[in-house]
């Protein structure tokens, strides 16, 4: 059970934020869900802002990673209704604010490929794509986005 495993790496999923924009959270369709564009705002609010490699570290970057990830299985849950549904995480896209220079978006966006990996064990091992971005919503130093694999 994936709840269990969340509780025993001590991690807990946040309430699902509501779309602030023209869309929609999660769109599954044919046994795939598409999981909309994930900023790490806790309790409406970016714990850092600003460009990777000027005004946040990496390690605050990543950080921010597996905030993404944890506020994605969020909305994917209320979705689907549980996240043992989940087949296999198929593709992560990592966005990255970052400053002039600055080459270690792969290093910031391995933070939610090892989360991924630590809650679904193999099911969590994905393609991916990390991207550093010149400006990212809200001044947010990372966002991420999900293609995932579930039950029908």
């Amino acid at each position: 059970m994936i709840r269990d495993r969340l509780q025993q790496l001590g991690l807990e999923l946040p309430k699902p934020a509501p779309s602030l924009y023209q869309y929609v959270p999660v769109v599954v369709h044919e046994g795939v869900a598409y999981i909309s564009g994930q900023v790490p705002r806790v309790d409406g609010k970016l714990p850092f802002v600003g460009k990777v490699g000027k005004d946040v570290t990496i390690e605050q970057a990543r950080e921010l990673a597996e905030i993404c990830v944890l506020k994605g299985l969020a909305s994917l849950e209320a979705e689907i209704g549980s996240l043992d549904q989940v087949e296999r995480i198929l593709k992560v896209t990592g966005y990255v604010q970052s400053d002039d220079g600055f080459s270690q978006q792969p290093n910031v966006i391995d933070a939610a490929s090892e989360l991924l990996e630590r809650i679904f064990g193999e099911r969590g091992r994905h393609a991916r794509t990390a991207v550093g971005a010149a400006e990212l919503p809200g001044n947010t130093p990372v966002e991420i986005d999900f293609i995932i694999a579930v039950k029908r």
